[in-house]
């Protein structure tokens, strides 16, 4: 009798794009050895909604209301990268009052925060803990309701303009926000305090999806996944906008290049908005929100329902758009998961030529192949909740 032949056989599986910890409508097509990932490759396209596509045939000013349709997570930060490019393109940057820009900060680090949360909430309850979700939930909730106050709208908030806000803050808005931002240290404890010492949580992230510094920078990884391989970089500090460079605050940077490295990150850069957003309070002083540019700046309201001058600058813009000069420009924010870009080219009509988004989720998704590989499958849901995608972004 001879030996049997061993036999070693993979498995190919589908994992989602309907499994709850694929955050909506992300492919797996997963080789197995028993449980173990041989390899794990990301099949997307079950979303396409072509935003990019879609702004060549708005002007400049209608498509603001896609870009919160992006990462729908942070609305405020795309909205922002957006206007700001158009900015950029107009030569506009220095002519955006002070009060404009603090608001941009603040409603930006809000958006952080509550981004931020969505992640925390998900991430434990993929793993399996369910009450640190409740709680997340309950504190983002109060973001929302500042959100409704600014624009109508709890998710896709549509506040910035091109030139400044579409309003200015309403009555009570800043009361709000401090006894918010009070109380959020005190919260972000309370999380920690379900989670960091609790040895399921530890053992279920230390050394999971590991990733070295040098193969995050070479698949273009940004944002906390980046920084939680020990990289220092933040473009809120390393190419500052909207007066980011005058605020006082800490760039999290974790060597440990691990889902626990990641996870610490995120939450010190939760206290660091905290921080952010309590000076911008501090600096809020009262003055125009708009920039004095009649030709591409929409008027106030209250000029477009009380005078005939300011219905017809309105109708103007909204009906024909502005005309940049032609040429192209790039501007990067740093939205919670990175890197967010976005390419505009101008042919001189008022519509973008080309507008090409360099969306954070998209690219840090490449990183997962290589974190997957090695690690069992149940570490797997760890690794795509670390990355904090979203799926808006990636099928742009």
């Amino acid at each position: 009798m001879g030996h049997a032949m061993v036999k070693n056989e993979t498995m190919t599986i589908n994992m989602g794009p309907q499994h709850p910890s694929t955050h909506g409508v992300l492919q797996l097509i997963l080789e197995l050895d028993g449980e173990i990932v041989k390899k794990a490759t990301p099949h997307i396209g079950f979303l396409h909604r072509g935003i990019e596509k879609l702004s060549e045939h708005r002007t400049y000013h209608q498509v603001i209301p896609l870009t919160d349709r992006l990462d729908y997570l942070a609305p405020m930060h795309n909205n922002l990268g957006y206007v700001l490019a158009v900015e950029k393109l107009l030569g506009l940057t220095e002519a955006i009052p002070e009060r404009a820009k603090v608001v941009r900060v603040m409603l930006a680090e809000l958006t952080r925060i509550k981004s931020h949360l969505v992640w925390l909430a998900c991430h434990a309850l993929d793993i399996g803990a369910m009450t640190v979700f409740i709680y997340c939930f309950r504190e983002r909730e109060r973001i929302m309701d500042m959100y409704e106050k600014l624009s109508g709208a709890r998710m896709t908030s549509n506040y910035f303009r091109i030139g400044g806000l579409s309003a200015d803050l309403p009555a009570g808005f800043e009361q709000d926000v401090r006894s918010f931002i009070d109380e959020m240290p005190g919260h972000i404890d309370t999380y920690e305090g379900l989670l960091t010492g609790n040895k399921i949580w530890q053992k279920r992230l230390q050394g999971v999806g590991t990733i070295s510094a040098k193969d995050a920078i070479d698949l273009g990884v940004t944002g906390p996944s980046l920084r939680g391989s020990g990289v220092d970089w933040d473009l809120r500090r390393d190419l500052p906008y909207s007066g980011y460079e005058t605020y006082d605050f800490k760039v999290a940077v974790d060597a440990g290049c691990d889902t626990w490295a990641r996870y610490k990150v995120r939450l010190i850069e939760m206290r660091e908005s905290v921080k952010i957003v309590r000076q911008a309070l501090d600096r809020l002083k009262p003055g125009p929100i708009l920039a004095d540019a009649p030709k591409v700046v929409l008027p106030p309201k209250k000029d477009v329902v009380n005078s005939i001058e300011g219905l017809i600058h309105h109708f103007k813009i909204i009906s024909e758009g502005f005309k940049p000069e032609a040429g192209e420009i790039y501007l990067g924010v740093e939205n919670p998961k990175g890197e967010v870009g976005f390419f505009i080219v101008s042919d001189g009509s008022p519509r973008p030529y080309r507008m090409k988004i360099r969306p954070a989720s998209f690219v840090n998704l490449q990183a997962l192949p290589k974190m997957a590989e090695g690690q069992m499958l149940a570490d797997l849901v760890a690794v795509i909740g670390t990355l904090d995608i979203v799926l808006g972004e990636i099928d742009r």
